[in-house]
């Protein structure tokens, strides 16, 4: 039976995942070609590199967006994160119809408007909003579309029969969000990783993201500290923040004697 494991020692995040499956082998130049079915090319780039950290390589992704930079498109005066267009304001039912009218597979679509809607309804249990309502940038970013559409891929891509992941590092200390100042784990990890097994504290940092959760809780059968398998290959996928431990997300694929 062919395994995938997720190893969170360090949490997970939407950019680390997909960091760590192209590390495991998922080529590049497929993603970017199931990526492209989305027609976001105008909006973002996909930079993938390879990166230490903490003296072990892996690959790093970053979703830089287009013209986020640029001072000229914002008449409301903050330089950073977003642009005015029009991905500011995507909600659940605009990603839902992305996503349904692109050409990528059946699978695919699934799993990702299966993600989306774990995010969504999360933010909507910690809000009090309803489903559709949940004005969210955390969702409706361009960066959360292509982290779970391009897990989507990938999980795919690999054709496991199982994945199993450990006990999942959430951090701890504060994280500051659209509405002030949160605890971490922020509420909506908390909320979808109920029924899960989680550990906190290790850093005073947001290890693990609502998109990086959702992406566990989607498509993890099993949690388990115990790695009960024969281990063919390791991917890491490296974090853009430097902690006391190494901010990497591993992943191992192997088989176990069934």
């Amino acid at each position: 039976m062919k395994v995938l494991y997720y190893d969170c020692f360090c949490g997970i995040s939407g950019d680390m995942n997909l960091g760590a499956l192209l590390d495991l082998g998922v080529e590049k130049e497929y993603l970017l070609k199931e990526l492209s079915k989305l027609n976001l090319q105008s909006e973002y780039e996909l930079r993938i590199e390879k990166k230490l950290k903490k003296g072990i390589l892996g690959t790093q992704v970053q979703v830089e967006l287009k013209n986020a930079h640029n001072p000229d498109l914002h008449g409301h005066g903050h330089g950073h994160h977003h642009s005015h267009h029009h991905h500011e304001h995507r909600n659940l039912k605009d990603i839902e119809d992305l996503i349904q009218g692109s050409d990528l597979s059946l699978p695919v679509k699934e799993n990702s408007r299966h993600m989306f809607r774990i995010v969504a309804e999360a933010e909507a249990a910690v809000h009090g909003k309803s489903l559709y309502e949940v004005h969210f940038h955390e969702v409706g970013a361009v960066d959360s579309i292509i982290d779970m559409v391009g897990a989507a891929i990938c999980l795919e891509y690999l054709q496991v029969d199982k994945i199993i992941a450990s006990t999942v590092q959430v951090g701890g200390g504060f994280v500051e969000c659209a509405h002030g100042i949160i605890p971490v784990p922020a509420p909506a990890t908390v909320e979808i990783l109920k029924q899960v097994p989680i550990k906190s504290g290790i850093v005073p940092f947001e290890t693990t993201t609502p998109t990086g959760a959702a992406i566990l809780s989607a498509n993890v059968s099993e949690f388990s500290e115990q790695m009960d398998m024969m281990v063919e290959r390791i991917g890491y996928g490296i974090g853009h923040h430097d902690l006391d431990i190494p901010n990497v997300l591993r992943v191992y694929l192997g088989h176990i004697q069934s």
